[in-house]
């Protein structure tokens, strides 16, 4: 057996809530729309690299019967060149609830935590310089 050359890869997050999370997508974190129908919607980033998102309606017949509900568990991780700006935008002006106020973390991350009304969480990034307790666990320690 061969295997075929990966063209492309992005996450489908199923939710009941396809058209506000489009709306947070989109308006909060800078998606722009690809493809849109009544249950499902593709998600791209303009500038390179050009990151993808896809949402389905968690209850769309596409979706095996067993696995017909929303996402759970999922945290999906934005890295940012100033999380403390993000901070201010996000939660400071616009409102949104920090699930996980912001701070610095020993293994080398500023950042805080959203969730999106489809309950995935959002973790705002900024790598920061690891303790040496971590440094060594990394291949390329961030902020070094």
């Amino acid at each position: 057996m061969t295997s075929s050359a990966m063209t492309g890869f992005y996450p489908v997050i199923c939710t009941p809530l396809l058209q506000e999370s489009v709306r947070f997508y989109t308006g909060l974190l800078g998606f722009e729309t690809t493809f849109e129908n009544d249950w499902y919607v593709s998600l791209r980033r303009h500038e390179p690299p050009h990151y993808e998102l896809a949402l389905v309606d968690a209850g769309h017949e596409t979706i095996p019967p067993a696995f017909r509900r929303p996402a759970q568990g999922v945290l999906l991780n934005f890295e940012v060149t100033d999380v403390d700006a993000e901070y201010a935008r996000l939660v400071d002006d616009l409102g949104l609830k920090p699930e996980l106020p912001l701070r610095s973390e020993d293994f080398g991350q500023r950042h805080f935590i959203v969730a999106a009304p489809d309950g995935v969480l959002i973790d705002v990034i900024t790598p920061i310089a690891p303790t040496d307790e971590y440094a060594a666990a990394y291949t390329d320690p961030p902020g070094a």
